[in-house]
């Protein structure tokens, strides 16, 4: 599977007029195969354990490559964080107000009210960004509260929500 996995990305390169160096093979790894919508700098950190030299210019710039060829998408955050995401089919982001966390959720509906949505105003959708504030049911069950306004209200003043490093 990661033959295919780096058969693929080599590809993509190439097709792109890029050379595949093993560090932009292994950002592109890290990235396609992590759900957990990881920051740059998250990358850039478990990269370089494997690849010590690999610089943030290299990670950006593999990004960028990713991003032109529909690899992965930008999440870019309220807090001002930008995290990526691989999953590139429709579906909704779950961000906890608490944690910082964001959940994918796949649900056929996504697309059906997409294409609901094209038809009925003519429309033609070219990308989407769906996103469920709240708190977690980790959050929840911790008893970091239940009310997500005051969670949100909160987050405003302290930066802190959507920040946590466990959750990326």
């Amino acid at each position: 599977m990661e033959e295919d996995l780096d058969s693929s990305i080599i590809k993509t390169f190439r097709n792109s007029g890029y050379r595949a160096t093993p560090q932009r093979i292994a950002i592109s790894r890290y990235f396609l195969g992590n759900n957990e919508h990881p920051t740059a700098q998250k990358a850039y950190l478990e990269v370089k354990k494997t690849h010590p030299t690999v610089g943030l210019a290299t990670i950006y710039n593999t990004i960028k490559i990713l991003k032109a060829s529909a690899l992965i998408h930008e999440l870019n955050l309220k807090q001002g964080e930008t995290r990526f995401d691989p999953n590139i089919e429709p579906h909704a982001h779950l961000l906890c107000l608490r944690c910082g966390s964001i959940s994918d959720w796949m649900d056929p509906m996504v697309t059906k009210l997409i294409d609901k949505l094209s038809a009925d105003v003519n429309f033609i959708v070219t990308g989407s960004i769906f996103e469920l504030k709240g708190i977690c049911d980790g959050c929840a069950k911790k008893g970091l509260g239940t009310d997500p306004k005051a969670a949100e209200e909160r987050s405003r003043f302290d930066g802190k929500a959507g920040m946590s490093s466990s959750s990326t």
